[in-house]
């Protein structure tokens, strides 16, 4: 057990390329080892057949990562045509073989099918849970559930390549879709069914997996050096907008009272730092011209002083 007077308080996001072989909780907690963090979280479960990215939060990071969890996603899917198994992907079973005759043309036309907004039918092979228990749970009873089948989107979905009965695909599509499911339709579309053989994950919303570190780059480098691959807290919000606030207004806001901008803010969430103190949180900004404070920054995080707010400087608006 990692004794707590060993571990340290240090903010940030890591941008993970999860080796394949890995679950996402074991490569959560082994970053956590490695930075000594006090808390750590990730955004967004990669099965352990999967690799590509997987952002790492830690301390302060974790407050804000709900909203990569809402984010698009983008896979590099490989299908293997024709061979279905119990669980949809590689780890499963075969209880099918099919011969496979379609051609690229064929996959082409099908793949229109499964563009824009489609129903998929969550997987037993899954975590939703059921009156408190997964899915998954029930699969390995043997019990096969009802499940409700709900709304996705597939922003883009292209051949990648197909090699015999290798079929490698590109997908962008909104949380919640589920890969699996999508390759075992597109087998079940093209009349030889399918399961899925391997996954990249290549984007969650503005991250790329261009810009991830390996597990092995992490581990090799010292601490002082592998503290610099952190990305900043405020990098999880960078499509909402900025707005800094003078001291003394800061210095309410970081004790969770409303402040006044004025009337020109759109409503909707905002990113809140300020002056000279960095950032502080996330607030929902009001047409009335008001900030409600969302979800902050511990005090303990800020520079020192940061709530105190002496000076008179003006609020901006970025």
């Amino acid at each position: 057990m990692r004794n707590p007077r060993h571990s340290r308080r240090i903010d940030g996001v890591l941008l993970l390329d999860k080796p394949a072989g890995l679950g996402s909780n074991a490569a959560l907690q082994h970053i956590k080892r490695l930075y000594r963090a006090q808390r750590a979280g990730h955004t967004g479960t990669l099965d352990p057949m999967a690799s590509g990215l997987l952002p790492v939060c830690l301390g302060e990071a974790t407050k804000f990562a709900g909203g990569l969890l809402e984010s698009d996603k983008a896979y590099r899917a490989e299908l293997m045509l024709g061979v279905c198994t119990t669980t949809g992907d590689a780890e499963g079973e075969v209880i099918s073989n099919r011969p496979v005759s379609a051609g690229e043309e064929q996959v082409r036309s099908v793949l229109e099918r499964f563009r824009g907004s489609i129903l998929q039918v969550p997987p037993m092979y899954s975590a939703l849970k059921r009156e408190g228990k997964p899915l998954y749970a029930y699969a390995r009873e043997g019990r096969t559930l009802d499940r409700v089948a709900r709304p996705v989107t597939v922003h883009a979905l292209d051949v990648a390549g197909l090699h015999g009965a290798r079929l490698e695909i590109y997908a962008a599509c909104s949380k919640g879709t589920y890969i699996r499911v999508l390759a075992e339709d597109i087998g079940e579309a093209l009349g030889c069914g399918a399961h899925l053989s391997g996954l990249v994950r290549d984007r969650i919303g503005r991250f790329s997996l261009q810009q991830a570190h390996t597990m092995d780059q992490v581990e090799a480098m010292p601490e002082a050096e592998r503290d610099r691959l952190l990305l900043p807290v405020d990098a999880l919000l960078s499509q909402h907008p900025r707005v800094s606030l003078a001291p003394a207004d800061a210095g309410r806001f970081v004790q969770g009272q409303r402040v006044f901008m004025g009337k020109d803010l759109q409503p909707g969430l905002i990113r809140v730092y300020g002056t000279g103190m960095g950032f502080l949180g996330t607030g929902t900004a009001e047409a009335c011209g008001w900030i409600q404070p969302k979800r902050l920054v511990s005090l303990g995080a800020l520079p020192s002083g940061a709530a105190q707010g002496e000076s008179a400087d003006p609020a901006v608006l970025e």
